[in-house]
């Protein structure tokens, strides 16, 4: 089995915990000892060394997305003049800005220099959105958008077969 530097330290148990606390992360430490085969000590004491690791990077609670009212789902090719140092983190800065932006990567292999994933609620949100804010970001020379008609498969729990 192909495991990288990473995961090298962790082992079954430590891999346990982590897919409980990605289904749950209310859990209580008692429960979570429990479903892992652990007593609630040794349970909070690797619990906190994940976190301490970095490997448990904080604890979230997700929201449905069009529950409230963010119906549209948008990927957005940006491309920029040149790939400049500065021209890239000006970039970065700007969209960081953005509660709108839910990812934003510097991607390789395209047309396009990043790509973003947005929600929005309408058309004329993300109208605005494009013509007053990413348009204006200097540097930038062209946007492609994609519209998702349909969630096929979304998640946030990581894949952990490669642990232990």
């Amino acid at each position: 089995m192909y495991q990288n530097t990473a995961s090298r330290k962790l082992d079954r148990i430590d891999r346990k915990i982590l897919i409980e606390l990605q289904k749950d992360s209310d859990i209580s430490n008692l429960e979570l000892a429990e479903r892992v085969g652990l007593s609630a000590s040794p349970c909070a004491r690797r619990v906190r060394l994940l976190e301490e690791a970095g490997i448990i990077c904080k604890r979230v609670t997700l929201l449905d997305q069009t529950a409230l009212g963010l119906d549209l789902t948008i990927y957005v090719h940006v491309c920029l003049e040149c790939q400049i140092p500065e021209r890239l983190e000006n970039f970065e800065r700007k969209v960081m800005n953005y509660d709108e932006v839910m990812e934003c990567s510097l991607i390789t292999g395209s047309d396009a220099d990043f790509l973003l994933k947005v929600v929005m609620p309408d058309m004329a949100y993300y109208e605005h959105f494009l013509l007053k804010e990413l348009n204006r970001i200097e540097g930038v020379t062209s946007i492609r958008t994609s519209f998702v008609l349909r969630r096929v498969k979304s998640k946030t729990d990581m894949p952990l077969n490669h642990i232990g």
